[in-house]
């Protein structure tokens, strides 16, 4: 019957790696109800020899009553059993369920539907566990669900999975074999309990020896699996999981980017009561501009979404300048300004990317911040936006109609990326843009008109209160009925339908300019968090569109491009000059106001170094991280041997104390038992006993260790007779055995001489007998050292038989 439990068990341990998923515990209470019904039915039908088929189906109809019980009870007949209603209830809830997950960042609020999607999946995949190992007896592939079930949080979250979480998820599925294994070869027969050491007791037969080995295995490969990690180097980047969406706290350590959902938190911060600081800024031309932070890429149907931000060591800030705009053109006229940003210490979030002017060919910034290639979002992996200031060095593109209705076709590559739309969009959208577009030519003409219906004639109304998304259906509703809504539905619909024209587009998600303070001073509250639409034009690249209404009846501080508007006289393409001196530092080299001193100045960079990053990045940052991997990696491997030098040194000192009487209870065992040990603390211990463990430790370190049975001078004759000592190492060996035996034996052992010099002279001889090899391996890897940590590592699995061979006693 344990294998059931262990089933159980088993996926409840991997369960416990999605709590970075939920706000709260109630998603695990459930869980657990969930998992102990099963475990119930399981067991129940081990006992009563059920059929796979029926016992799997007993499980899923428990699962069920459970679910309605819990969840539906109110539509329940006698609030247990399913009916019509309760089955529609529950379809209802799970379906909610799937649709807030998708829509709410992680951590997810624990409410009722998704509680009840995360307990039937743990509950499948708990039924799916226990068809695997106990009823079709393939424990090994029930790791297959547990597997999917531990991947979950290491898709989604950005933070790597704690080691103590990986470790218990590995330990239920280690329990889970060994339970497998321990009730396989049950089948032999009854295990007979014999005693192994004091206090511990073992199965003898087959079962106990391969019960054994199979936890030995199971903890050294958990304990490797967290330790090597831990001294190998990253790759940089990541090759198989890039710096994406999805995953972690962003505790600025490793290579993981928190990253918040950009749309959740639109509306929240709109509607704060408050218009908090979130930066400021001063620049060269005093001109507000749009601060992007991310760029949504992808549209579902159902949420704008962003594809995984990648940064390599090349696209560092601080090595030099950004990559070039994608799209933009050597001819195209552009604005150079530089801009100096300071994030306020007093924002919440934990934000990891850098507001800033689009597009930048320049940041300077203190810590590990990487753009993006394709995007230019500007993001860090380690080191947070809050207090931080820095410079920004950007060119805003200043085309003219003529350009822009002249832009040939995108290149395929950004059409193929940016021109992608679900097959479930209804049709309706594509009409409705045509029709709005009807007799446009250009796509810059289209664009303009789009933008022109949006804040104009289309009648659109601006609405907080109007509910956050934009999927397919409220995308529908709401450029062909209510037409009410805020920056969210706005730019999100305009990006949909400018791509139904086959104008490549995105939804860009940041900050207005703001509002000015005077003396070129702007500053930009939570109020001025904004999405907008981003077109792209090759030659040009991709400009901002504002279909937002704008003033006291929109987004206040939105503004509308200038080379949106349709001008009554068409002026020429100007270009302003960069700032009073073009550079991109002020007098002193640094952005205004200085830098800010980073949160935590003693975190480790990529490169391994403590501190500020340099400006220069290593050439051969590999090279290092792998010399300090080793480097790691052989001190690790040293530990026996500083174990062994640590303990010579303590009997030494032991050794050379004065000689006194010693107790007989004080040194090593019989002539067949186990070298003395030295002991500090509660008792002294005896010289004797100390310099005799040491000779036995050395013997074992140069392979000549004595037999269980010899008594120290039949070990003595032995090693003279097969070794050929010369005459003082004989004697020295011979004063060591001798006063070891009178220790043993003797009433009164009587006075004994110092018996270090005689123990360097036998360690000299000892390591003239043995090969060069046998040598350095008594150094690096002393035998002695190594008995004890298996020693050490035979108690723990006492205390694991200790576990296994608890009983329920039945009392009469």
């Amino acid at each position: 019957m344990r294998l059931p439990i262990a089933a159980g068990l088993s996926t409840l341990a991997v369960a416990t790696t999605l709590y970075q998923l939920f706000d709260g515990g109630q998603w695990l209470l459930s869980t657990i109800g969930a998992v102990i019904v099963i475990v119930a039915v399981g067991v129940g039908a081990s006992s009563l020899a059920l059929p796979v088929w029926l016992a799997t189906a007993a499980q899923v109809a428990g699962l069920w009553i459970y679910l309605t019980t819990t969840f539906t009870g109110d539509e329940a007949w006698a609030r247990v059993f399913p009916t019509i209603d309760s089955v529609a209830a529950l379809a209802k809830l799970i379906s909610t369920g799937y649709s807030d997950i998708q829509r709410f960042a992680p951590p997810v609020p624990a409410n009722e539907s998704i509680v009840l999607f995360t307990t039937v999946g743990i509950g499948l995949i708990t039924i799916l566990v226990d068809l695997l190992a106990v009823r079709l007896r393939r424990a090994a592939l029930a790791g297959l669900p547990l597997l999917a079930l531990f991947v979950v949080p290491a898709e989604i979250i950005t933070d790597q999975l704690p080691w103590p979480a990986f470790i218990l998820a590995a330990l239920g599925f280690t329990g889970l074999l060994l339970a497998d294994g321990r009730e396989r070869i049950g089948h032999w027969g009854r295990a007979v309990l014999v005693r192994r050491t004091r206090g511990a007791v073992r199965p003898a037969g087959p079962g106990g020896p391969l019960r054994l080995s199979g936890k030995r295995i199971g903890v050294t490969a958990i304990a490797l699996a967290v330790l090597v990690p831990a001294l190998l180097p990253t790759l940089d980047p990541n090759p198989l999981f890039t710096f994406g969406i999805g995953s972690g706290d962003g505790k600025g350590e490793g290579n993981t980017i928190s990253i918040p959902n950009p749309i959740v938190g639109l509306k929240g911060q709109l509607t704060l009561p408050e218009n908090a600081t979130v930066l400021t800024y001063v620049n060269n031309d005093d001109v507000p501009r749009y601060l992007r932070m991310w760029s949504l890429d992808t549209f579902d149907g159902d949420v704008w979404t962003m594809s995984n931000p990648s940064g390599s060591p090349d696209n560092r800030v601080d090595r030099g300048t950004l990559p070039e705009p994608p799209g933009q053109g050597p001819t195209v006229p552009v604005t150079e300004s530089w801009t100096d940003i300071r994030i306020s210490e007093e924002i919440d979030d934990e934000l990891q990317f850098l507001p800033l002017p689009y597009p930048a060919v320049r940041v300077t910034a203190e810590g590990d911040w990487r753009a993006d290639k394709s995007t230019l979002m500007v993001f860090s992996t380690r080191d947070y936006a809050s207090g931080l200031s820095y410079r920004v060095v950007s060119r805003q593109p200043r085309p003219s109609p003529e350009t822009l209705k002249a832009a040939p076709a995108p290149d395929p590559e950004v059409a193929d990326r940016y021109l992608r739309l679900p097959e479930s969009l209804p049709p309706e959208v594509r009409r409705q843009a045509e029709m709005v577009t009807d007799g446009k030519r250009s796509d810059y003409e289209k664009a303009v008109r789009l933008q022109e219906w949006f804040t104009g004639d289309g009648d659109f109304t601006y609405n907080l209160s109007t509910q956050s998304g934009h999927s397919n259906s409220a995308l529908l509703d709401f450029i062909t009925v209510s037409r009410v809504g805020y920056c969210e539905q706005f730019a999100a619909a305009m990006a949909v339908m400018a791509r139904t024209l086959g104008i490549p587009a995105r939804v860009a998600t940041g900050y207005t300019g703001g509002t000015s303070l005077g003396g070129g001073r702007w500053q930009v509250g939570t109020h001025d968090m904004h999405a907008w639409p981003e077109l792209y034009f090759e030659g040009v690249g991709w400009l901002a569109f504002e279909p937002t209404p704008s003033g006291s009846g929109g987004q206040g501080t939105a503004r509308v491009p200038d080379y949106t508007r349709p001008p009554a006289d068409e002026p020429g393409p100007t270009t302003s000059s960069p700032g009073p001196t073009g550079s991109e530092t002020d007098p002193a080299g640094t952005p205004s106001g200085g830098p800010n001193t980073p949160r935590n100045p003693a975190l480790i960079d990529r490169e391994g170094t403590i501190g500020p990053l340099p400006a220069e990045e290593q050439s051969t940052p590999l090279a290092v991280r792998l010399g300090l991997g080793a480097l790691v990696l052989a001190l690790i491997v040293l530990i026996p041997a500083a174990l062994r030098v640590v303990l010579r040194r303590r009997r030494l000192r032991v050794v050379a104390r004065p000689a006194t009487e010693a107790a007989s209870g004080d040194g090593g065992g019989g002539p067949g038992g186990a070298p003395a040990e030295v002991r500090t603390g509660r008792r002294q211990v005896s010289p004797v006993a100390a310099a005799w463990a040491e000779f036995d430790d050395a013997l074992l370190d140069y392979g000549l260790s004595r037999e269980p049975s010899e008594t120290p001078r039949a070990l003595t004759r032995r090693l003279v007779r097969e070794y050929g000592f010369d005459a003082l190492s004989t004697a020295a060996i011979e004063r060591i055995s001798g006063a070891a035996e009178r220790m043993m034996f003797a009433r009164d052992p009587g006075e004994q001489r110092p018996l270090g010099e005689d123990l360097h002279r036998v360690r000299r001889a000892l390591a003239a007998k043995v090969s060069r090899g046998r040598r350095i391996r008594a150094v690096l890897l002393p035998p002695s050292t190594l008995r004890r940590l298996r020693a050490l590592g035979g108690r723990v699995m006492d205390g694991f038989d200790r576990l296994e061979n608890l009983r329920v006693r039945r009392t009469s």
